[in-house]
């Protein structure tokens, strides 16, 4: 099987992407990132009367229209707390922001535009038209108006907005359930003994970090042995929860201890393909067990978490209805680069920025893809297209950010 450009097997697997369609009803204050699975009334009129945008006084307009005109004032109105009655002529109501106007008022009068005299009484320093002041009710929505839309991911503006609407819970589509798998005999858990030939397992915490953060939920298997009956199980583990997608971590290549895609296929997976014109990350494998996707990433955790940025991150993000990430954009390269051979390749790099606001980024020498100190101190991955020429300094060339970049 030749190696797929990075680009195809892109749209391979997103083509093979089914959005989630199971929903549920959650309490509005854990719905944050979540995405509406109907769209969402007001249920309620805001406001639900017309209220005072300032503090000052309701009046008429009518007993208003000149500088200096004497009125008297008969009560109050806060909020919370309305004035019972009805302004007449030559009167008016001390209000507060966000108070109701009293019946009879049409426009409020701010304070610093009103003179008080002995006896209740204020003078007017200003000609208040009709309606000034005044946010009418239903200005913001009315009930039964539909504010937000079914596909709406909800965050601090449309949760206060639900929350407005008097919505206690909303209903959202469903995460999708992803199942990591990390297999090898010679991996431990951080913290476990270890023995002689072994090492610590780290990339389960990144893959199901980025996967929550691509709104999904995680179903850990845990470190399996190159057993074909141990890997047999947890797949089969995966299937009883109804993962959504199942993630693999190493053994997806061919050698005499990766079993991990035999046994796969041995359990009726589909093999869409896998070995990718990428590096790191060359040995991906992408199939289909029945509905549950199969996403084999590579075991060396660089290659594992670049794989898990371009491949996995828009799957989950597509599957769990997400707008897609756009991590792309481009920078002033502070070297030159060699030119490319035939495997899109993805270098670790940081940033910086000039006195002008110009982005430039510079790679990290060694690049080896069991590095993991270099890709945490990196802030984006130079994209070098298969058989890009020879790039010199200071010319711009594409990265993926890993992260928002801030300077300092």
């Amino acid at each position: 099987m030749s190696l797929l450009p990075v680009s195809t097997a892109l749209q391979r697997l997103l083509d093979k992407a089914a959005p989630t369609t199971a929903t549920e009803t959650i309490a509005l204050h854990d719905a944050n990132g979540r995405v509406l699975a109907t769209d969402l009334a007001a249920g309620l009129t805001q406001p639900p009367f017309d209220a005072s945008a300032m503090d000052g006084y309701a009046l008429r307009a009518e007993d208003a229209v000149s500088i200096g005109t004497e009125l008297i004032v008969i009560g109050e109105s806060a909020a919370g707390r309305s004035f019972a009655g009805t302004v007449g002529a030559g009167e008016a109501v001390r209000i507060f922001t966000g108070a109701p106007v009293p019946s009879g008022a049409d426009t409020v009068l701010i304070q610093e535009d009103a003179e008080r005299l002995n006896g209740n009484r204020i003078r007017t320093g200003f000609v208040s038209l009709k309606g000034r002041h005044i946010r009418p009710r239903g200005q913001d929505f009315a009930e039964g108006e539909v504010v937000l839309n079914a596909g709406t991911r909800l965050d601090y503006t449309t949760l206060t907005v639900a929350a407005a609407m008097n919505h206690a819970a909303v209903s959202v589509y469903r995460k999708p359930l992803v199942a990591i798998l990390a297999t090898g005999d010679e991996l431990v858990t951080p913290g476990a003994p270890r023995g002689p030939d072994q090492i610590v397992a780290s990339n389960t915490y990144g893959i199901a970090t980025l996967a929550r953060d691509c709104g999904a939920d995680i179903l850990d298997l845990g470190i399996v042995p190159d057993d074909r009956a141990a890997i047999t199980a947890a797949i089969g583990r995966a299937i009883a929860a109804h993962a959504d997608v199942l993630v693999t971590l190493g053994g997806a290549s061919v050698g005499d201890h990766d079993l991990v895609q035999s046994t796969l296929i041995a359990a009726g997976m589909e093999l869409d393909f896998w070995r990718i014109a990428m590096r790191p990350g060359k040995p991906l494998m992408v199939g289909n067990l029945g509905p549950m996707q199969v996403l084999g990433l590579p075991g060396n955790p660089v290659s594992t978490l670049v794989c898990g940025l371009l491949f996995m991150e828009p799957l989950l993000s597509a599957l769990a209805r997400q707008p897609q990430p756009n991590r792309a954009t481009t920078a002033l390269t502070a070297m030159a680069l060699p030119a490319n051979d035939q495997r899109q390749d993805h270098l670790r790099a940081r940033l910086s920025r000039d006195s002008e606001g110009q982005l430039w980024v510079e790679s990290f020498g060694k690049q080896d893809s069991s590095m993991m100190k270099i890709f945490a101190h990196s802030d984006c991955l130079i994209v070098r297209r298969p058989h890009a020429p020879e790039l010199p300094a200071g010319a711009p060339c594409p990265i993926l950010l890993l992260r928002p970049f801030r300077d300092g």
